[in-house]
């Protein structure tokens, strides 16, 4: 069987050129490789490079023209060298993941893609630890972009809940459904046609799946990338400007190497999960130490002053031409000694999440046919949690004025008249998506002694407990269906059972036993007090 082309976590593969050949291309790294051959998307000189990817690379030119040369990778052979020392350590340390394993031993490009494009969407903004599990039932499940495009809403949901930023997994849906209904089943090959095709598909996913899934030379910027590269060149900025930003990009596509290009962005990523972490770097262990600007910084701080000449320019510092540089930290943001390399890069000022207050409640058939049940509603098709199923909720003022009438209002229109005295508060539930820090103020409503509901308005559905911990819900959901069993379980506690069994229910001894209890037991004088009556 042919072994497939290089790809994330793969082996190099065996190279024909000799090793001055292999120099050379090293150094060629800001050109892409081209596209296989068939590519309709190809960008070899017979198919010239899309404007967008000119334009892009004439900005890059540009910007370095405009950055001080403390900040950029000057010199062929440091850049060599990164390249070199970074994959030699990924082949070494780098971790066994299932994504990596699929795309190393899938031949065909398309379902290679699909296997990089699933698992780059589930990482962001989440822990690999975490993806892992839904990964794997997800390829289980959906193991070709045919088989995900076929699926409902409803099941990418269901298998998405828990995981987060729920638009993710209908994106990515939307995105295979356009595979292969309008481009014959055939991922784009190429970053800017991945990122202009694929809905959801950003600049960072769309760099990922063209080097690891087709090999083009091009960099990738996430927020381990973003780490590295500011310590490694002194990067003191906040990452989310704009200049910055680019100045970043520019870095990583100087960076990434041309024979490697998926294994280098994902030893880029490794490096910053793994070693150069954002709290508690080991620099010790780190396979480019020797290039980085903030490991060199550190040591300069510690140096004691007497062996600083003064009046002498340090030429380890950044030296702008005028002005401040804008890639260096602001005066507002002296170096703090005590977080050494941490100090890059700089921490962008988050906007505080909105604060918005809602009244939600878990209403319970308790008699229902089959089992009890709970009343779910669905939300609308777009927005926050869009298409996933909830409690009946209602917005409300933080005050609480008003909340109790309203959803019990809510309540009866999706169920129908209901006995507002049954209606009791439960405690609340503090949950922070993205952008809006939502407080839920569980209420509980349980149904007993009276017919149970058989009709719903449409969106609406009766759940047992059990379907409820399988259906396509968010985690704020659980957390309040768990204040709600919590209550349950509180009010009809009983007392618990006592760990010595009593008399008439231990088990009777043997009469073999009884003989033996009966001379081993003391002789107690029958007027002796009890142990009991004594400690009255």
């Amino acid at each position: 069987m042919k072994k497939p082309r290089a790809a994330g976590g793969s082996r190099p593969r065996k190279q024909t050129s000799s090793r001055e050949e292999k120099k050379k291309r090293a150094l060629n790294s800001s050109q892409a490789s081209p596209s296989p051959p068939g590519d309709p998307w190809c960008t070899t000189p017979e198919f010239p490079e899309p404007p967008a990817g000119q334009a892009r690379r004439q900005e890059e030119v540009a910007l370095q023209a405009s950055v001080s040369p403390y900040h950029q990778f000057g010199d062929t052979a440091e850049v060599t060298a990164f390249r070199e020392s970074l994959l030699s350590w990924y082949d070494l340390k780098k971790r066994d993941l299932p994504w990596r394993r699929r795309a190393e031993g899938e031949a065909d490009l398309d379902r290679r893609a699909y296997a990089v494009w699933v698992s780059e969407v589930m990482l962001q903004q989440t822990q690999v630890a975490t993806v892992i599990n839904y990964y794997t039932r997800w390829m289980q499940k959906w193991p070709t972009l045919q088989d995900l495009a076929s699926a409902s809403l409803e099941e990418v949901n269901q298998l998405w809940a828990g995981l987060g930023y729920y638009s993710r997994g209908r994106r990515l849906q939307e995105g295979a459904q356009k595979v292969v209904e309008e481009l014959g089943g055939q991922v784009p090959r190429t970053a800017e046609t991945l990122q202009r095709l694929l809905p959801g598909v950003g600049r960072y996913t769309a760099g990922a799946v063209a080097s690891i899934a087709f090999g083009q030379v091009t960099g990738v910027v996430d927020g381990n990338v973003v780490r590295v590269l500011c310590r490694v060149r002194g990067i003191g900025a906040d990452p989310s400007n704009t200049f910055v930003s680019q100045q970043l990009w520019s870095l990583a596509q100087q960076l990434v190497d041309p024979a490697r290009p998926g294994d280098f962005n994902q030893a880029a990523m490794e490096l910053g999960a793994m070693v150069c972490t954002p709290q508690h770097p080991q620099c010790s262990q780190c396979p480019v130490q020797s290039l980085c600007r903030a490991r060199r910084r550190v040591e300069r701080e510690q140096l004691p002053a007497s062996q600083s000449l003064p009046g002498s320019p340090d030429v380890e510092e950044c030296a702008p031409g005028t002005g401040q540089c804008q890639l260096c930290a602001p005066p507002t943001a002296p170096w703090d000694q005590s977080l050494g390399v941490a100090n890059f890069p700089r921490k962008a000022s988050r906007k505080r999440p909105r604060e918005e207050c809602s009244a939600i409640c878990v209403l319970e058939q308790r008699r229902a046919p089959g089992g009890a049940r709970v009343l779910l509603v669905q939300r609308p098709s777009s927005g926050l949690l869009a298409g996933l199923w909830e409690f009946p909720s209602v917005s409300v003022d933080p005050s609480g004025r008003h909340q109790h009438k309203a959803l019990l209002q809510e309540l009866q229109n999706w169920a129908g008249p209901l006995p507002a005295t049954h209606l009791h508060h439960l405690g609340q539930v503090v949950h922070t998506f993205s952008h809006i820090r939502l407080t839920y103020q569980v209420y509980g409503l349980a149904l007993e002694g009276r017919a149970p509901v058989t009709g719903t308005a449409p969106g609406a559905r009766w759940l047992t407990r059990e379907e409820f911990h399988t259906a396509a819900v968010s985690t704020a959901m659980k957390k309040v269906f768990r204040v709600y069993e919590g209550q349950q379980a509180g009010t009809c506690k009983r007392p618990k059972r006592s760990q010595v069994s009593t008399p008439s229910r231990r088990k009777k001894p043997s009469p073999g036993q009884q003989v033996l209890d009966r001379f081993f037991r003391p002789q107690v004088p029958t007027d002796a007090p009890t142990p009991n009556s004594a400690a009255q």
